[in-house]
């Protein structure tokens, strides 16, 4: 792409489409995420299985391959409760406004090529059911809308455990969704356009994971805290909360929400296909080749291969890495992610200002290192001040008297404060140091036994 001009948006190839195949669309983007989570489900099951040496499911179908259909038919068939103190037009909405905008985004994913039309029942068509010159913006309002749904589920069930629940989740999508706007930006930037289709043209000569490897990185981290997944499933912690927002639900409203969360699965991994994995473009050494890989129907296959590709990384992060500590998620989105992806947009922004300006490459790379260099040198600045006042503070600390610290202060466990210490807990000495006391002579058989020889 031209790095002078920006990318015009010519879309007059959506919205030309007759009703009943508009229709056939939105059935395959419904059946599409649907077959998919059912899938996913069972290959969870069966990989964590692999990973921890079990047998995982399978009874149900071939090598177990209807498990999560007939979970799904279980769950329906199981009692519905409604909780007596809850607020039940909320408490029955919370489930519908979680699994709905999950389907939505979908509708700007492109499966296919705007411009190779395919044929539908003798109609030409596009392989995506719509698009729009702020397709991502769209992306990025209903997965924030999709949140109301398990904060409002945690407040409406009149219940402590689902309210913490809900909250951390509210918590948890403030900090993520900020880096994940800064990596989009990124992309936007190089693209010239926020249209899913033409992010994908752009990525013709180059994938953006390539050009843009840490926009790549931030967005997998994001987009892993944005679907509650391990290791980032804060609000449905089953140690801490007894389940989380989703506590007091049961029946088709529980599934719902264990709906939403893979359904949205799929949906963050098509949008990581389509910004920086090339989208439905097939691999380098297929393409090369081959030329018709990125014509007809082909570009499905390489489109839902890459999509299935990432599912497995969700897989492979839950059944290696453990839950994470509220705090340190916290300190992951605010104090890591947000920065990084801040300087990063700005080198980003940089390097293209300096490429529209018509600047030789080895110039940029000289402008953009030296910015580099000195944003280490500020950071080591701060880092050696920071140092000299903690030591000061610890000097100061250990010149006067220690303030007292009781840890079971309001009768349960609480950490120091800054400048209180814990009290040194007595240890037992190791086995090789201890004296052994006999009652008759030294060197008798029974201590010889016991390994005290040299007693």
């Amino acid at each position: 792409m031209n790095g002078v001009q920006i990318a015009a948006e010519d879309l007059s190839l959506f919205g030309k489409d007759v009703w009943w195949l508009v229709l056939i669309k939105a059935v395959f983007c419904f059946a599409f995420l649907m077959v998919t989570v059912l899938f996913s489900i069972v290959w969870e099951r069966k990989v964590v299985a692999w990973m921890q040496l079990r047998i995982g499911p399978n009874r149900h179908g071939p090598w177990g391959l209807l498990q999560s259909l007939a979970d799904g038919v279980k769950l329906m068939l199981k009692e519905d409760i409604v909780v007596k103190r809850a607020d039940k037009v909320v408490y029955i909405l919370a489930p519908i406004i979680a699994a709905v905008p999950a389907f939505m985004a979908i509708a700007v994913i492109p499966f296919g090529p705007s411009d190779n039309q395919v044929s539908i029942f003798g109609q030409r068509t596009t392989m995506q059911l719509t698009d729009l010159p702020i397709a991502m913006l769209y992306v990025l309002a209903v997965a924030s809308v999709g949140i109301y749904g398990i904060v409002l589920a945690g407040w409406s069930s009149g219940s402590t455990y689902p309210l913490l629940g809900g909250l951390r989740s509210c918590a948890q999508m403030i900090s993520y969704e900020i880096a994940m706007g800064a990596a989009f930006a990124s992309v936007f930037l190089y693209s010239g356009s926020m249209s899913t289709s033409k992010i994908v043209e752009a990525q013709g000569d180059r994938w953006f994971i390539v050009l843009l490897p840490v926009s790549f990185i931030i967005y997998v981290v994001t987009m892993v805290g944005e679907t509650n997944r391990a290791p980032f499933d804060m609000p449905e912690s089953e140690g801490d909360l007894v389940g989380g927002f989703n506590t007091e639900y049961s029946s088709i409203k529980f599934a719902l929400f264990m709906l939403a969360e893979y359904v949205n699965m799929v949906t963050v991994s098509s949008v990581a296909t389509t910004l920086f994995l090339g989208g439905w473009r097939a691999p380098a050494p297929i393409s090369t080749y081959w030329e018709g890989a990125n014509h007809g129907w082909w570009p499905m296959l390489w489109f839902v291969l890459k999509v299935q590709l990432l599912l497995f990384f969700f897989i492979w992060l839950r059944g290696t890495l453990p839950r994470v500590r509220y705090d340190q998620l916290m300190k992951l989105g605010w104090k890591v992610l947000i920065p990084v992806s801040v300087v990063w947009l700005m080198l980003v922004a940089t390097v293209r200002a300096l490429r529209n300006e018509r600047y030789d490459f080895s110039e940029i790379v000289l402008y953009v290192g030296g910015g580099v260099v000195a944003i280490l040198l500020l950071s080591l600045i701060v880092d050696v001040f920071r140092d000299r006042k903690g030591k000061a503070a610890e000097a100061a600390g250990a010149g006067g008297a220690a303030e007292a610290f009781d840890p079971l202060a309001g009768g349960f466990p609480v950490p120091p404060k800054p400048g209180q210490h814990l009290a040194p807990v007595p240890r037992r000495r190791p086995r090789g140091e201890r004296e052994l006391i006999v009652s008759g002579g030294p060197n008798n058989d029974s201590d010889r036994e016991e390994g005290a020889e040299d007693v």
